[in-house]
């Protein structure tokens, strides 16, 4: 049963009249996605009379929906959540509303600026052919040995010969994939110190599973965990307390008279290692960066000179290449690694890479592309996205193409240029 949040008018003292003429109305309004129902409950209600009624219901039967769930649209007439996952279409017929031939006051009991004149959002839109989008991504032909850069076995071998002078590593990895592409050599190898997980770019990842994650985690003796976002040092200051501690208890703490630190940072390649060494330093010593970054993986490619990052304690930290694991489970796992950047991107194709991000976004009901590249619909095919956004932002080739009457120039979307832009 519906729970609703607010009647009508006219149906304020008779909850059971207003759910029959409700659903009377849903039957005519034939739904492929039954969580566009939330939405058309709003609109029946927010109309004032049958006239401003029958023009919503054009506009609904003349436009598909796409972005119904953002929260300035989701105040649905009832609590409980319903429907499927994945797009839809829905059209309505032309007859009246039966809320409005009962002759009731849908608008009575809402008030207030927002939600005066609501109509569907234009300018995001979809056709019917997202009704029969990919439900899955197709791995045929793809093989992940040949994205590994040869520096990684060789960086590995170096943090190992470093480790006596290390008194606890700091592994850092990307928040969106948390549980994906983490070199389980790391634990077997460098596990004998004290060990801090710190997942970066939080404000990129989804962290209403936050504590699943860290429950994960903990399962793969990960007991320490702290979410931080670099860019404005959010969450950095817990690390140096946390890492005291952690070196002070552990089993073979004896510092005679050295009173400093050594942590070696580590991770998987792009992940921000660099950056969070740059961020410590910003947040204790007031300083600009000290270790190189970039927007590739591959800047840092050997184990660098300490970097001090903290006067008390006195902290000093190694930067590391990125090392990936030698192995990978599946094809998948590899793309969700590329899609973030930790593999380059022509190891691995910037068409796939971006492929595999528009079939993500799509699947996840993101599609906040279509305004960014003003594409007008959400779209499944690659190619056309990678066209129009190549005409877009001017990226094009000219091209000479030899005939039997002479040469001619063609211009041809650079579709690798797009497809880096849109990754």
């Amino acid at each position: 049963m519906y729970s609703y949040t607010r009647l009508p008018q006219g149906f304020v003292d008779n909850r059971s009249l207003f759910a029959q003429i409700l659903s009377q109305d849903k039957r005519n309004i034939k739904f492929k996605n039954s969580k566009l129902i939330k939405y058309v409950d709003d609109l029946l209600l927010a109309s004032t009379d049958a006239e401003a009624c029958q023009e919503d219901r054009k506009h609904l039967r003349q436009h598909s929906l796409l972005h119904l769930l953002r929260p300035a649209w989701s105040h649905g007439a009832r609590n409980a959540e319903r429907g499927t996952e994945g797009p839809g279409v829905l059209c309505v017929p032309e007859d009246n509303c039966a809320l409005h031939n009962n002759r009731s006051s849908p608008a009575g009991t809402r008030t207030g600026p927002e939600y005066s004149g609501m109509r569907v959002p234009s300018g995001i839109l979809w056709n019917e052919a997202g009704a029969a989008w990919r439900s899955g991504f197709s791995f045929a032909g793809q093989d992940v040995r040949s994205w590994f850069p040869g520096h990684m076995a060789k960086g590995l071998k170096k943090m190992q010969s470093s480790l006596k002078l290390v008194d606890c590593i700091i592994e850092v990895h990307d928040a969106r994939i948390p549980l994906s592409g983490r070199n389980p050599l790391f634990q077997e190898t460098l596990g004998i110190k004290p060990h801090l997980f710190v997942l970066i770019k939080m404000d990129l990842a989804d962290l209403k599973e936050k504590q699943k994650i860290v429950g994960c985690l903990n399962k793969e003796s990960m007991k320490n965990v702290i979410f931080t976002k670099c860019i404005k040092d959010e969450n950095i200051k817990q690390i140096v307390p946390l890492v005291t501690e952690l070196i002070e208890s552990g089993y073979h703490y004896h510092r005679g008279e050295n009173l400093e630190y050594c942590i070696m940072v580590i991770g998987v390649l792009n992940v921000g290692k660099s950056s969070l060494i740059n961020s410590l330093r910003r947040q204790h010593l007031k300083k600009e960066k000290a270790s190189p970054v970039g927007g590739h993986p591959g800047v840092t490619k050997a184990v660098m000179s300490r970097i001090q990052v903290c006067e008390r304690p006195l902290m000093f930290l190694l930067d590391t290449p990125g090392v990936l694991t030698p192995w990978i489970q599946d094809v998948e796992t590899g793309l969700k690694l590329a899609t973030c950047g930790t593999i380059l991107d022509h190891l691995v194709g910037e068409d796939i890479i971006a492929d595999y991000l528009l079939f993500t976004l799509n699947k996840q009901q993101q599609f906040w592309y279509v305004e960014h590249y003003d594409l007008g619909e959400a779209c499944d095919d690659m190619g056309r996205v990678l066209k129009k956004i190549a005409i877009k932002l001017k990226k094009i080739n000219k091209v000479k193409v030899l005939t039997g009457t002479g040469d001619v120039n063609v211009i041809q979307p650079d579709y690798t240029l797009a497809a880096y832009d849109f990754i």
